[in-house]
């Protein structure tokens, strides 16, 4: 199961998702440099319920390397509610104001995900493509074997 590239990257995207649930989204500091506020990832209920589904779905991808069609529609689920999540993180950076907070470099880690995400998308499709074609050439075999007999 951890031979499959795309099991990696969804692994790294577990990980970076992981990541997000204990990380501050941004942070803003006064004139001496003292932090005077701090926006977590979680703060918002919204972005909370995403993050949860994200791990969810990623696990759910993980998990399940022997149902390849099922595995490729999770991971594509799984690179909207990403994309949605980094839709939301953009709604935040234009609407607060970046003069007073400042972002961090973890608010794009929803992107590189969906990257990730993409790219395991790949690796799983090429493998379903390929057990489809070794099925079709054993089906084929049988059938001229039988048409012999």
């Amino acid at each position: 199961m951890w031979q499959r590239a795309q099991t990696l990257y969804l692994a790294i995207s577990t990980i970076l998702t992981i990541i997000l649930f204990f990380s501050y989204e941004a942070i803003a500091f006064n004139a001496d440099g003292d932090v005077l506020d701090a926006i977590k990832f979680t703060d918002s209920i919204a972005q909370l319920i995403l993050l949860i589904v994200i791990l969810l779905l990623s696990i759910l991808a993980i998990s399940t390397p022997r149902f390849l069609v099922f595995q490729f529609r999770t991971t594509a689920l799984l690179t909207i509610v990403t994309l949605a999540l980094q839709a939301w993180i953009a709604k935040d950076f234009f609407s607060i104001g970046q003069e007073v907070y400042i972002f961090r470099l973890k608010a794009v880690f929803p992107l590189v995900c969906v990257i990730l995400d993409v790219l395991a998308a790949r690796g799983i499709l090429a493998d379903q493509m390929l057990v489809e074609s070794a099925s079709s050439l054993r089906k084929s075999r049988r059938e001229r074997r039988a048409a012999r007999k």
